[in-house]
């Protein structure tokens, strides 16, 4: 039962590892994907080398696109190769440009952390491949079939993870998400054969068949043995009984020995029994990653309590490591992120917002006609409200200069000013020496957005009320709403709740979360100076 036990728990250990490694791999491969196809289009967009429609070989009907973006033409090439389309329609000209086939291909054969039997590829709207699969090298991708679970959940918006049959009808280990940019829809995977991976467990299966006949036939030849001792001074009190039925008690003091003896054989099987009894509690525990669990060795010579003590040592190690490690990926990906939208929101401010100023400046000074003058301004300053709306969404400046209170208090007043729901937002941080760091007032703005945008969307509430306090220890964040609510025990949380469960474990935090029909509360505690 021990034997079966550690093999359960280390089997499911397993699987829990391999697709947290393959998530890892998937998430990697999908942002240099993701980052190759804006770079090209960004780079496409301000070349002036463009190719003309009419002079490709992908010959691409009209119907297929309606708009300047990314589509994906692999239907359309005469051999079947994966096309990747970008169209620019100006004016009556359009130009578009086929992405190199094999920066996708270089990125997606990259097989470090794979194994042997471990692939990541993209599959299209129409349930074939669009990148080169290793197992059939010699085959066309769009001419692979790839109808299995992951890739109909990740087209229908449900990214996640399982064990299934693939493409070729081998059950392997899978995660999943859907790229979607432009008006392009392609599925991203990383698999591995279960094969591969159960292969170490399947020897280590075996193994413990073979020790447990082993023990088995240890036992059987041990407890014959056993048997001839115990009756033994069974058989020599009986003896003794009966000398002493005769009349005869001189043998007396051998009669007591021989009791003593045999109680003492009791004793220690009693106090066998409740050594191994605490043993097993102590290796279930273990084996329910229950590592607080303690257990004392009954003696210096307790080899097994030692044995079992150290493995929890081990293994509570192994998971900090784990622990320590996926924070810090979640840590650098969050911080990636936060500093493209930082990026980008002073590209809108202080790139196109200068551009659109001096144009109005022009108007209001070189375009004689009033009405167009008029007209033209109204245009240009709906632009650059626009754009500030924009670089406000992507990272306040407030943030940087007058604090997450105010940051939020401005998103507040936005949403209060396009919709008909009450929101209160009460900000009780320190405004002149807040200890609130950087990182953690951009992600509690970012928790705000999501918690008010969730509620806007899905709980159909008409009242919240959100506060921000600051103490000497720690920082409160409080929201509540009267929507429709969820159950936390049996709902399928969706990736806003995870996204904020993430930022709140970043900051070393804590949360918690309750709700139901009319009464929703987030409490989140960060503590300060945690960086």
């Amino acid at each position: 039962m021990l034997s079966i036990t550690f093999y359960n728990q280390f089997s499911n250990v397993l699987d829990d590892r391999i697709l947290l490694q393959l998530n890892s791999i998937k998430t990697l491969k999908q942002i240099q994907v993701e980052n190759l196809i804006k770079a090209e289009w960004n780079k496409f967009l301000n070349s002036k080398d463009t190719i003309s429609l009419d002079s490709l070989q992908v010959e691409v009907p009209k119907s297929a696109y309606n708009s300047s973006g990314i589509y994906d033409f692999t239907r359309f090439d005469k051999e079947g190769k994966t096309s990747i389309g970008m169209v620019s329609l100006d004016g009556n000209k359009t130009n578009l440009k086929i992405i190199d086939y094999e920066k996708i291909k270089t990125i997606l054969l990259e097989r470090t952390g794979m194994g042997n039997t471990g692939e990541s590829y993209l599959v299209g709207e129409d349930f074939y491949m669009r990148s080169q699969s290793r197992f059939l090298p010699n085959k066309t991708p769009s001419s692979i079939l790839v109808k299995t679970k992951g890739v109909r959940d990740a087209l229908s918006g449900k990214p996640g993870r399982g064990v299934f049959n693939d493409y070729r009808n081998v059950k392997v280990y899978s995660v999943y998400s859907l790229i979607d940019i432009s008006n392009l829809k392609l599925v991203i995977l990383s698999e591995i054969d279960t094969s591969e991976v159960k292969a170490p467990l399947e020897h280590l299966k075996k193994r413990l068949i073979g020790l447990t006949l082993i023990i088995m036939l240890v036992a059987v030849i041990l407890s014959l043995f056993l048997t001839k001792i115990i009756t033994s001074p069974i058989i020599n009190m009986k003896k003794s009984l009966k000398i002493m039925a005769a009349g005869d008690y001189t043998q007396t003091n051998e009669f007591t020995k021989i009791s003593n003896e045999i109680q003492e054989m009791f004793e220690a099987l009693a106090n066998l029994k409740k050594s191994l009894r605490g043993a097993v509690n102590f290796s279930n525990e273990i084996g329910k990653m229950n590592f607080n669990t303690n257990y004392i060795p009954k003696s210096q010579n307790d080899l097994l309590g030692k044995s079992l003590i150290k493995m929890r040592d081990k293994l509570q190690e192994f998971r900090n490591n784990e622990n320590k490690n996926r924070l810090n990926t979640q840590r650098l990906l969050v911080d990636g992120l936060e500093n493209e939208r930082r990026r980008l929101s002073r590209e809108l401010h202080d790139g196109i917002g200068p551009l659109l100023t001096s144009l109005k400046f022009y108007i209001e000074n070189r375009i004689e006609s009033k009405d167009k003058r008029t007209e033209m301004i109204k245009i240009v300053d709906s632009t650059i409200s626009e754009i500030r709306l924009m670089s406000n969404a992507l990272m306040p400046t407030t943030i940087d200069d007058f604090g997450v209170g105010a940051a939020l208090t401005n998103f507040v007043d936005n949403i209060k000013k396009s919709s008909n729901i009450s929101i209160e937002f009460e900000d009780l941080s320190n405004k002149s020496n807040s200890k609130i760091s950087k990182n953690q007032a951009i992600n509690i703005f970012r928790i705000g957005q999501e918690l008010i945008n969730n509620a806007l969307k899905h709980a159909n509430a008409k009242n919240i009320r959100i506060t921000l306090s600051e103490f000497e220890d720690f920082i409160s964040f409080f929201y509540f709403d009267d929507g429709k609510g969820f159950d936390i025990d049996s709902v399928k949380l969706g990736s806003g709740i995870i996204n904020i469960k993430e930022r709140v474990e970043i900051c070393n935090g804590k949360i918690d979360i309750n709700s139901k029909k009319g009464h929703t509360t987030f409490e989140i505690e960060l503590p300060v100076n945690n960086e």
